[in-house]
């Protein structure tokens, strides 16, 4: 285990499959850290989801001009630098195709993801 400094570039990192589109996850590989960050692009077709225990922030990094973030059932308008604190519970995707950095704590788990809906 190493707990010294360490830089990820983000962009070269594998994506993977994700409700809002694709993921690429750095430092889950880091026991002693409590966080993740991802850089995210979300699709037009990301699920509305929802996590028991993690919190999310998002920053909007790019996006179209009516890129929105659903949160509950509300859409709110997003921007570049925009940033959008996600509880646990609360029920959200985004809207538009966008690049998102996304600080999740505690670290991500896919097993913390829920859907409303089948499928």
């Amino acid at each position: 285990m190493t707990n010294g400094p360490s830089i990820v570039q983000l962009d070269t990192l594998p994506p993977v499959r994700c409700p809002c589109g694709t993921a690429r996850r750095a430092f889950a590989d880091r026991p002693e850290l409590p966080a993740t960050v991802h850089l995210t692009h979300i699709t037009v077709d990301a699920r509305t989801h929802y996590h028991r225990s993690q919190t999310e922030v998002y920053v909007v990094l790019q996006c179209g001009t009516n890129a929105a973030i659903e949160l509950d059932g509300v859409l709110h308008p997003v921007s570049p630098l925009s940033a959008i604190l996600i509880p646990p519970g609360v029920r959200h995707r985004g809207i538009g195709e966008m690049t998102v950095l996304i600080y999740c704590t505690p670290k991500f788990d896919s097993a913390d993801e829920f859907f409303d809906e089948a499928g």
